[in-house]
């Protein structure tokens, strides 16, 4: 066990939507653009906020989730990824102390795991002296949670921002930056959050976030919390654990603006295994590369129907790989996309791949949301039978069984972390496995080397 000396700072929130991406996106511009190496980190299993901040920092976000990865594990790639940089800084989840039951891999749980001090964003719209209230409440609920200072968003007036900085000053909580109501700034949403960046040109807001972040933010003050971190204890080697010798294998990761949700570290763990990734659009590519299995992320197909539908050469060469026994995994967009149809919004249906025999229709209300364990029901690419999978879920469409089925063949058994609720879900025959389910394979690393030694079989059967 070593210790490391790593600048640090979480900025957390009172509660979602306060604007942490906005100030976390804009704080890694400016101290990028002061010459600084700054890596990002998102709390939660998130994928459209780090795109954000890679945009403005130039660097690949990473995700620490106490659910999705053990925290045995999570510590070593936090320091794996942070050492050597000038300064980390994470981007909390929800309110500081949210996160799923009992507070698992709450943005606080995160904070003390990593002995980080946290800077609260407060949203001052509509509130007065009543912010220090809010901010003492916060220090106060886990003393164990390093708040170091407060930023107040959104402020109405110099007036406004007199009165609670006045308020803050006298509970001795330190005020980091005062951020005045500005809608410019205002990052594009849709149905699951921010728009992805890689969807639309957010260099120029990006810009504004530096200048605007630069002028009302006091950044030698944010700087100086983060050089004072206390050293953090780790084992630096994140190594394969399995002890395997490496599975030669190409991996065929589906990679474009509909799909677009890996998280970095998880496609590191296959290349850790010894698999080489073969990124692939299933919009703009005529047929797949030459490869061992096929990795299909999630993301946005809902978004993109046209042109996936369109694009029947890439949808007949994954047919005919299907056919060919090449193992498939699939999650939540890569699901939707396997399927025959997805009905979009408007009730206009688009053919899609068709090797798994439902179809998905996208719904006004999200249907799912929130960490879950799925237990493989049979032996699988992906598991052997009784695998209990952590995960999670997050999705509007709803997946309807084709008549023809008298027996479904369900990949797994659902349960929710927080309700309890049981039920089945997801898809398997033969080489292929799907889901709603997203998951981490640094918390499922046994489950990564099964798939790519399926793969292996493949290849060699090929031969």
């Amino acid at each position: 066990m070593s210790q490391f000396n790593i600048p640090r700072i979480i900025i957390a929130g009172t509660h979602s939507g306060v604007g942490k991406t906005t100030i976390v996106t804009g704080l890694l511009a400016v101290l990028t653009q002061r010459g600084l190496t700054v890596q990002s980190y998102k709390v939660g299993p998130d994928y459209i906020d780090p795109g954000y901040h890679q945009l403005a920092s130039g660097k690949v976000a990473h995700n620490l989730d106490t659910w999705l990865i053990p925290t045995d594990k999570l510590v070593p790639i936090f320091v794996k990824t942070a050492i050597g940089n000038d300064i980390a800084i994470v981007e909390g989840v929800m309110g500081l102390y949210d996160g799923g039951r009992t507070g698992v891999s709450s943005t606080a749980a995160i904070a003390k795991l990593l002995k980080a001090p946290v800077i609260l964003v407060i949203d001052a719209r509509s509130v007065g002296e009543s912010a220090a209230a809010i901010a003492l409440g916060f220090k106060m609920y886990d003393q164990d949670v390093n708040l170091a200072g407060v930023i107040i968003n959104r402020l109405g007036s110099k007036n406004h921002k007199n009165m609670i900085c006045e308020a803050l000053e006298k509970i001795n909580i330190p005020v980091l930056g005062c951020i005045f109501r500005n809608e410019a700034l205002h990052m594009p949403e849709r149905h699951l959050g921010l728009t992805p960046v890689t969807e639309h040109d957010a260099n120029g807001m990006i810009t504004q976030l530096q200048e605007q972040i630069s002028a009302q933010i006091d950044i030698e003050e944010l700087l100086k919390i983060a050089h004072h971190s206390s050293d953090i204890n780790s084992l630096l080697e994140m190594t394969n654990s399995t002890h395997q010798p490496p599975v030669k294998v190409r991996i065929g990761v589906a990679q474009d603006e509909a799909f677009s949700f890996y998280y970095p570290e998880s496609l590191d763990i296959l290349k850790t295994l010894g698999a080489e990734i073969i990124p692939f659009s299933p919009i703009k590519d005529n047929e797949l590369p030459q490869v061992d299995g096929l990795l299909f992320g999630g993301g946005f197909p809902e978004m993109f129907v046209k042109e996936l539908t369109n694009n029947k050469g890439m949808r007949k060469s994954i047919q005919q790989a299907c056919q060919a026994g090449i193992p498939i995994y699939a999650e939540c967009g890569g699901f939707m996309y396997l399927t025959k149809q997805i009905v979009d919004f408007d009730g206009q249906k688009y053919d899609m791949v068709g090797v798994i025999p439902a179809t998905c229709n996208m719904q006004s209300k999200l249907q799912t949301v929130g960490y879950v364990e799925a237990t493989a029901l049979t032996d699988n690419v992906l598991c052997a039978a009784g695998d209990v999978l952590r995960g999670h879920e997050f999705h509007f469409s709803q997946m309807i069984i084709d008549d023809s089925h008298e027996k479904f063949p369900w990949a797994f058994e659902f349960k929710k972390t927080r309700t309890g609720e049981v039920y089945t879900g997801g898809y398997f025959h033969h080489n292929i496995v799907a889901s709603y389910l997203h998951i981490h394979f640094a918390g499922n690393e046994r489950n990564a080397l099964r798939f790519l030694n399926k793969c292996m079989v493949f290849k060699q059967e090929r031969k």
